[in-house]
């Protein structure tokens, strides 16, 4: 026979504020440095008005598997972002339209939604939102990627090498009268710099918006 779990401290915390937000209620926080069991939870949380059955709900929600955020990168650079949740139940049919509407809310673009079978799917380009089946019920998967950001860093980064290769030709004297070739290479370095540079500012910005909003619409349908 197991023993039964106890959850830590910031379990605790977790347990109450979802099943608060659940009630629309108050916030508890239980305090002792030696965890709590569910039973304990649930009366802790009967004293202030929360029912049982959503500390319980609440307290399964920490148990369901969240993959890891999931990037994709070329030459350094993120290009594409992704997550997956088991949400350990079925979402309703209410549920997925509540979605849609989420996400189109959330990423600023209406999609177009597909259906197969049982397997359902919120797409906007290469933004995609998949709902399938899980080990218990359903399990969500976000993933998108910028398809011309490959291109684009390979572009930069062969105009800043090739400015390089010839500026270090012309200062090595491989060229002569290098004053009057000198305009090509500094203005290839420049701009493949200047593109990098860009790079590297915007698509580490695009990639944690996209990572921040899809770990918001994963934390929402966790909720019990």
């Amino acid at each position: 026979m197991t023993s039964e779990r106890r959850y830590s401290e910031k379990e605790i915390a977790a347990i109450f504020e979802r099943a608060a937000e659940s009630q629309a209620a108050g916030s508890a926080q239980p305090s002792g440095t030696g965890g709590m069991t569910l039973a304990q939870l649930q009366e802790i949380g009967r004293d202030v008005g929360i029912p049982p059955e959503l500390v319980s709900a609440a307290a399964r929600s920490l148990d369901r598997p969240v993959e890891a955020d999931r990037t994709r990168s070329f030459l350094g650079f993120p290009i594409g972002v992704g997550r997956t949740v088991e949400l350990g139940r079925k979402l309703t049919d209410e549920e997925w339209e509540r979605l849609v509407v989420e996400l189109r809310e959330v990423f600023d673009a209406r999609g177009v939604v597909h259906q197969e079978g049982t397997l359902r799917q919120w797409t906007n380009g290469n933004l995609q939102v998949l709902l399938e089946p899980g080990a218990s019920g359903h399990r969500v998967r976000f993933r998108t990627t910028k398809s011309d950001a490959p291109s684009t860093i390979t572009l930069a980064t062969l105009a800043a090498a090739g400015g390089a290769f010839g500026l270090l030709s012309l200062a090595l004297g491989a060229a002569d009268r290098w004053t009057d070739v000198i305009v090509a290479p500094v203005v290839a370095f420049l701009a493949g710099g200047a593109g990098l540079a860009y790079l590297a500012y915007r698509l580490p910005r695009w990639a944690r918006e996209r990572t921040r909003q899809m770990a918001a619409i994963a934390e929402r349908l966790l909720r019990p």
